[in-house]
């Protein structure tokens, strides 16, 4: 895998819109982001054309969205790139995508939901892409989980070889109306995380190299030109999460069966399903019941290792995945780790 450089204090991050034009919309949220990752982490912020521009405009030109991209990674002063947030068609800019000059400058680009498509194709492509917080929706609201600070420092600011992944103490499952200034960068719904992971299934340990992001998304890549090929998927961990738009688990099953019937299933080492937004207790258990009876009973995998509960996706905090590194799944500790540094240095 291609690796990028680590951050530092001082680091510049490139800010740019690869979907949905929210900044132009809801700028106070966005400039809350922009701020959080100035005054916690030091970084220098350059905002790319993209990044406020109006999101009629960038509905119309995917291209341009593109371009903010190549030269981003182009740019041999920037260091990170991290999108404003998602949206529903960006699946739209891959083909104006520079990939030749995108490898040969790797760097740090996050993002989650439809970001997806970017993060997916690129790591299909080597490169390690990184699924964790948006400017918007995650970066903004970074300030009301007091341990967060030192755990993006650990995965973004420092290159340790291994790293424990562990359940946040907390959780919310929601914003207030980002039109009301009074209540910028706040959750909604704060709650105990008393559940912690949910080992749904698997009894011997698994590694594999990470790839996933939105269940949805996956949808949008199947079957085109962008959608990995079947060599691609040996060893690989699956990790997955659902939208606002809180498809059900028989939704969620009709995606998991499809990777069923390619042979996904059979070439993958485990599956890591992040917290359902909007589920209720009982939806969630009868997500993880689906994910199971699919992958066990319908193609014949109950050896396969299932995690669930996991934090990241469209849920605060959201834990950083770096597609394309090695990770370890253990039922017998009950950890999660991953073997590898993330970065070149």
């Amino acid at each position: 895998m291609i690796k990028p450089r680590k951050l530092a204090a001082g680091s510049t991050i490139a800010v740019l819109s690869p979907s949905w034009g929210g900044p132009s919309i809801f700028p106070e949220i966005y400039q809350k982001g922009l701020q959080n990752l100035k005054t916690l982490f030091g970084f220098n912020i350059v905002e790319y054309p993209t990044a406020t521009m109006a999101a009629d405009k960038l509905y119309e030109h995917p291209e341009l969205r593109a371009e903010d991209i190549n030269a981003a990674f182009a740019n041999p002063d920037i260091d990170a790139i991290i999108a404003t947030i998602g949206g529903f068609e960006s699946i739209r800019i891959l083909q104006y995508l520079d990939v030749k000059t995108i490898l040969e400058n790797p760097k740090i680009i996050m993002g989650y939901s439809d970001t997806t498509t970017i993060l997916t194709y690129l790591n299909s492509q080597g490169l390690v892409t990184f699924h964790g917080p948006a400017i918007m929706a995650g970066w903004a609201q970074i300030h009301n989980f007091p341990y967060l600070q030192s755990y993006y420092t650990a995965m973004l600011m420092e290159s340790a070889a291994e790293l424990h992944l562990n359940p946040f103490p907390t959780w919310s499952n929601g914003y207030p109306d980002w039109g009301n200034p009074e209540t910028i960068g706040e959750v909604l719904n704060m709650a105990e995380n008393d559940v912690g992971f949910e080992w749904v299934q698997g009894t011997q340990s698994a590694s594999g190299r990470l790839w996933g992001g939105c269940v949805e998304i996956f949808s949008f890549l199947n079957g085109t030109d962008f959608w990995p090929e079947k060599s691609f998927w040996k060893d690989r961990v699956l990790f997955m999460e659902t939208s606002e738009e809180k498809p059900t688990p028989q939704q969620v099953g009709y995606i998991i069966r499809n990777l069923g019937v390619q042979g996904i299933l059979d070439a993958i080492s485990g599956i890591l399903i992040g917290r359902p937004k909007d589920y209720s207790a009982a939806e969630r258990q009868e997500l993880h019941e689906t994910i199971k009876s699919i992958v066990a009973d319908e193609f014949n995998h109950p050896e396969k290792v299932i995690v669930g509960n996991l934090d990241f996706g469209h849920t605060d905090p959201n834990m950083i995945f770096p597609l394309g590194i090695e990770i370890e799944l253990n039922p017998v500790k009950k950890e999660i780790r991953l073997k590898e540094a993330i970065y070149t240095d």
